[in-house]
């Protein structure tokens, strides 16, 4: 029901998952990063749970491929979920559980990995990863994982239409940078680049504000513009 991209950007140490699905609300239970540490996807038959011990286990030193075989080992019914996980250093680790549903994938490479199910044929996750990493790193992250989400839609993505998509991007605070979702919707990848463009000029000004108001710009808002 879900094809997702995690990644890392070399430039800024970023780090980054953007994922869509035909279910409702997909980001709210699959996607999960932390600034500094990590990034997991949990999938297939999602157990949420998953994610924020994915990223305990990254914090406290654990490569991905390290914290893949402690989450596989200890997780309940591992059988029917599906991980991508990235840590720190850039490196990837991805499980696929036998349970996993209909045409299922996971590929990984340097700085990112790809993992989707019921899809409408194998080669969506390389699709999606080749389409990353041939994109230019001088683009903001997030505009490289909504380039590749777009890229494993046109190359097939699902076997059915997808509904909803989310973009988490994790900076330097303890904060998401940018954390959009479309819950509902027949196009969500699309209107999700759309929301994008509105929150990308903002982004920045938004951690300003956070950190000192003194220094940030105007909130552009009637009596303050």
């Amino acid at each position: 029901m879900t094809f997702s991209i995690i990644a890392r950007c070399i430039r800024t140490g970023q780090l980054g998952i953007a994922v869509s699905s035909s279910s409702p609300a997909v980001a709210s239970r699959c996607a999960f990063a932390c600034a500094g540490t990590g990034v997991v996807a949990t999938q297939n038959v999602t157990d949420p749970r998953l994610g924020p011990a994915g990223l305990d286990l990254l914090a406290r030193g654990a490569t991905a491929v390290e914290c893949r075989d402690v989450l596989v080992r200890t997780a309940s019914f591992p059988q029917f979920r599906q991980l991508a996980i990235l840590d720190k250093d850039g490196d990837a680790a991805v499980w696929c559980g036998a349970q996993t549903l209909g045409c299922y994938k996971a590929v990984t490479g340097k700085n990112v990995a790809s993992a989707g199910n019921l899809l409408a044929h194998e080669g969506v996750p390389q699709a999606v990863v080749d389409a990353f990493l041939t994109s230019d790193e001088k683009k903001e992250l997030a505009e490289r994982l909504l380039i590749a989400m777009t890229a494993g839609l046109n190359a097939g993505g699902e076997a059915g239409p997808v509904k909803s998509a989310g973009l988490l991007v994790v900076d330097e605070q303890a904060w998401p940078l940018t954390d959009l979702r479309i819950d509902w919707d027949d196009q969500p990848i699309e209107k999700l680049a759309s929301l994008w463009e509105i929150w990308r000029p903002q982004m920045h000004d938004y951690v300003t504000r956070g950190l000192n108001p003194l220094s940030a710009p105007s909130y552009g808002v009637p009596g303050n513009e």
